[in-house]
């Protein structure tokens, strides 16, 4: 691979007009289809297997009219103090906005308060139940503009009036913190690389590629039902790998130019070394994203299966679009320990100075040489703080977030609280029971039994009468809990309805199915967990068996995938801490802690996988190729942080600072992900990888590299450390037909 690499990498540097014009045509075919694409419509949440998707199916198929996936409102109507909603001007005002909600053209149906019975016990709190047609992303403007307007003018004659559902649902704002995260991976790569032309071309080329990306998403977007999370993640882990793919082969490019190889050459090398371990470290991602498809939730598949290949583009541009515009740069470029005049240039490399780089070791040298020597302690050290990390995780509870973990500067939000303080806090999280009774003798008789047994449950404050459809064959029943929808009463309520339903079917014949947003979301998090293990499972073992291939090791493989466990369970406590305890709260804008979002433990898995074995294949393989090369297993290890730590940790602080940026995002899943893959990024590249890793391959010393000769023998020899390029002789490098041969190839 190094090999191939190698020409490709040359090929790009002298055909350089070629490659930039074949990215910019993409980037504008991506643009253009982009624009020219149609309005993003609704993304699809199905949960196939689960009850509440089929009682959902169900309602779609008995119910055509019902619009079960159509947008919703609550407009909720508070009289002043001492006032009551019945009072006759307060009635006429909530009347005069009903019909005025009326008027639109995609209204299915709008409940008048007083004749749904949707006014409180204590007379100050009602409420419009609006339905339509379409979807809350598929609403026009001026039906928005409608919804918003009846409620002002409700307000102007003296009425409190929030909106609630999911019919005024705004795109998430990221906020200024994601320009912030930027700018501060623009500082750390001058700092890297020593000049403005290098650190401008990680981030130039990122920028390339997540525009590459996010157009292609936005252009599928509504072909493929695509939500608009489904493009901010890609546009994070794009974004983040992308700088640190070219910010790895930058840095092998300079590193080459300093020990006196042409510009060509150097690019050829760079590329067939640091771009080997960019393709493997940029596999186990691509693993990790798209082996999200296991749990079968198809939103969450086309979440990491847009993610992967964002990230298989940032590849591709680190091999191809990067040496490419290193031969645009040429000189502005320097070797390794150069700067450019803005930042005190004119000084010598120190790689060209042998006494100094004798004499004068740098940080990532002295780190690992103390590691070498106190390796048990170090051990101990950050296996402690990992583990007093990841204590919170014990308490971890999940859900899905809705109305009531808005921020409090939302209407929906004060809907929500106006709701719980008129209804109870159960009334925003209602059941919807389908009571399937085509199979039963008396249909009618089996939907009253159904309500007489559901009333008596525990945790049940209301049961509406059963509501049949034009067959007479199936039933609904709204039951309201007297719990909040996200707390574990509601919970324990549902399943105890479908434990009562197994009894009734074989009393009446008729099958009872729990639903609606409240049970799809409790659905949800049970299958999130059942998928965990096998999760787990697929992608580290598939990890697991490339990295044999790379590092030709059992142990180095194995402690890698531990080592990712640890930094994966450190980095769900600091979220367990944050978002659900409350610690740092304000600091990081959450207005309401609660319940993790489900998706967050499988979710962290994958990505947080991936990005650890970035880490390891890029400094664990300068190791390697020190020991390969004769290295005592120690000496290897000090040899590898000498030329890995530094750019290991650049990367790491550029993707902490990418992540980090979308804490200000107003979407609080987008605000979680980013908190807590910067969080982990930190946990592994420091804590892993910067101080467990050394230790444990100095413990271990030559056994870190053993492997059974039958399975080295069975292997292919991919040569990640480059050992091909260095028997190729000068004549052999500047050979002409090796653009040629790699055409052909």
């Amino acid at each position: 691979m190094a090999t191939f690499l190698y020409k490709l990498g040359r090929l790009a540097f002298r055909r350089r007009h070629f490659v930039a014009l074949i990215w910019v045509a993409l980037l504008t075919l991506a643009g253009v289809g982009a624009a020219s694409a149609p309005a993003a419509g609704t993304a699809s949440f199905s949960i196939p297997g689960t009850e509440a998707q089929k009682a959902f199916d169900l309602l779609e198929d008995r119910f055509p009219g019902m619009s079960a996936d159509g947008a919703t409102a609550r407009v909720v109507f508070k009289a002043p103090d001492g006032e009551k909603m019945t009072d006759a001007d307060n009635k006429a005002t909530v009347e005069k906005a009903v019909q005025e909600l009326s008027d639109g053209s995609e209204v299915a149906s709008v409940a008048d308060p007083y004749q749904a019975q949707a006014v409180s016990k204590d007379g100050t709190v009602a409420y419009a139940a609006v339905s339509y047609d379409v979807s809350g992303m598929e609403l026009e403007d001026s039906t928005k503009e409608a919804l918003e307007e009846a409620a002002q003018n409700a307000r102007d004659a003296g009425l409190t009036v929030e909106v609630g559902g999911d019919a005024l649902q705004a795109t998430p704002e990221t906020g200024t913190t994601e320009i912030i995260g930027i700018a501060v991976a623009a500082v750390v790569l001058v700092i890297t690389l020593g000049s403005l032309v290098a650190a401008g071309l990680p981030l130039l080329t990122a920028i390339i590629g997540v525009g590459i990306g996010v157009a292609t998403i936005t252009a599928l977007a509504n072909t493929l039902e695509l939500g608009s999370t489904t493009s901010t993640l890609a546009m994070m882990i794009g974004l983040a790998v992308g700088i640190d793919y070219a910010l790895f082969i930058v840095s092998r490019y300079r590193a080459e130019l300093a020990e006196g190889r042409d510009r060509d050459e150097a690019v050829g090398r760079a590329v067939g070394t640091a771009g080997s371990a960019v393709v493997f470290a940029g596999l186990t991602v691509v693993i990790a994203l798209a082996g999200l498809a296991v749990v079968n939730i198809p939103m969450l598949t086309k979440m990491g299966l847009a993610a992967a290949g964002t990230v298989v583009i940032a590849v591709l541009i680190a091999l191809t679009m990067v040496p490419a515009l290193l031969g645009y740069a040429g000189r502005k470029i320097q070797p390794a320990g150069s700067k450019s005049k803005l930042l005190g240039g004119g000084r010598k490399s120190k790689n060209q100075n042998s006494q100094d780089s004798q004499t004068k070791p740098n940080m990532g040298t002295r780190w690992a040489s103390f590691v070498v020597r106190r390796p048990v302690a170090v051990l101990l050290f950050g296996i402690i703080g990992l583990g007093a990390a990841a204590a919170p995780v014990g308490s971890l509870e999940l859900g899905l977030p809705d109305d009531g973990s808005q921020p409090t500067s939302t209407t929906q939000r004060r809907a929500y609280d106006l709701l719980s303080e008129g209804f109870g806090p159960g009334f925003n999280g209602p059941l919807m029971l389908v009571v399937d009774a085509k199979s039963s003798d008396d249909p009618q008789a089996a939907a009253a039994t159904v309500t007489d047994e559901i009333k008596d449950l525990e945790g049940v404050v209301t049961v509406t009468p059963a509501m049949p459809n034009k067959a007479g064959d199936t039933y609904t029943i709204t039951v309201i809990p007297d719990s909040k929808p996200s707390s574990t009463q509601t919970e324990d309520l549902v399943h105890g309805i479908r434990d009562a339903g197994a009894d009734l079917k074989a009393d009446t014949g008729a099958e009872v199915l729990v639903t609606g947003t409240t049970a799809m979301n409790i659905d949800f998090s049970q299958k999130m967990n059942d998928a965990l293990i096998p999760y787990l499972a697929l992608v580290v073992g598939l990890a697991f068996l490339l990295l044999i291939v790379v590092f030709r090791s059992i142990l180095v493989p194995l402690k890698a995938a531990l080592g990712f466990l640890l930094s994966v369970l450190a980095a769900l406590g600091a979220v367990v801490a944050v978002f659900q305890w409350g610690w740092m709260a304000g600091l990081m804008g959450v207005e309401e802690t609660g319940p993790i979002m489900s998706m967050m433990p499988i979710f962290m898995v994958g990505v947080v996988f991936g990005l650890a074995m970035d880490y390891e294949v890029f400094l664990v393989t300068r190791m390697r190729e020190a020991y390969v090369h004769g290295e005592k297993p120690s000496q290897a290890v000090v040899t590898g942080f000498r030329h890995g730590a530094r750019v290991v940790t650049a990367a790491a602080v550029i993707m902490m600072a990418v992540f980090a940026g979308f804490i200000g995002s107003s979407e609080s899943m987008v605000k979680m992900i980013g908190f807590g893959l910067a969080i982990a990024v930190f946990f592994d590249a420091f804590i892993v990888r910067m101080a467990i890793v050394p230790a444990v391959l100095a413990l271990l010393g030559d056994k870190a590299w053993w492997l059974p000769k039958w399975l080295d023998r069975a292997l292919p020899n991919v040569d990640v450390e480059g050992e091909g390029l260095r028997t190729r002789s000068d004549d052999d490098r500047k050979d002409p037909d090796e653009e040629r041969e790699l055409v052909r190839v």
